[in-house]
C-alpha cells in the first residue's frame, strides 16, 4: 500500500477549495493509501484555519477531528532542518521520515525544490494523483 503524508497546504486547500486537493485526500478516507500526519502538522492546520480563514475554534477542532479519522499519527523523534528558509516545512519531513512513507504531496516550493529526502520522494498533488491513477 502506498504512504504518504500530504503536507498542510493539501488539507488547507481541501478543507477550503475543495479541488484536487480533495481528490488527493479522497484514496486515504477510502482505506486505499496510508496518509500519516502529526500533532506539529494538525496544530499548524488548525493554526491556518483560525488565523488565515477565519475559521471558529470549534470548526476548526472539527476539521481536526474529521481529519484523523483517516490519517495515521506518528510521533517523529528526531528534528531535521533539511529546509532552512521554513521551519515548518521540516515537520512534514519528519512526520514522513518517522512513518517510512514514499511520498510527501506538496505544492510548497521549498519542498518541492528537494525532489526527495532520504529517498522519499516529494510531488505535487497533481502528480500524485496521476501516479495512483496510474
Amino acid at each position: 500500500m502506498i504512504k504518504a503524508v500530504a503536507d498542510t497546504n493539501v488539507y488547507i486547500s481541501a478543507l477550503n477549495f475543495r479541488g484536487v486537493a480533495e481528490e488527493v485526500l479522497a484514496p486515504a478516507r477510502k482505506g486505499e493509501v496510508m496518509l500519516f500526519i502529526s500533532a506539529p502538522i494538525l496544530k499548524e492546520i488548525e493554526g491556518v484555519l483560525t488565523d488565515k480563514f477565519a475559521w471558529s475554534e470549534k470548526d476548526a477542532q472539527r476539521a481536526i477531528a474529521g481529519i484523523k479519522k483517516f490519517t495515521d499519527i506518528v510521533y517523529p523523534k528526531e528534528k531535521l532542518n533539511a529546509v532552512k528558509n521554513d521551519a515548518a516545512d521540516n515537520r512534514i519531513i519528519e512526520c514522513a521520515q518517522a512513518a517510512q512513507t514514499h511520498f510527501i504531496i506538496s505544492g510548497d516550493r521549498h519542498l518541492k525544490a528537494l525532489k526527495t529526502f532520504q529517498g522519499i520522494r516529494i510531488i505535487s498533488p497533481a502528480e500524485f494523483l496521476r501516479l495512483i491513477k496510474g
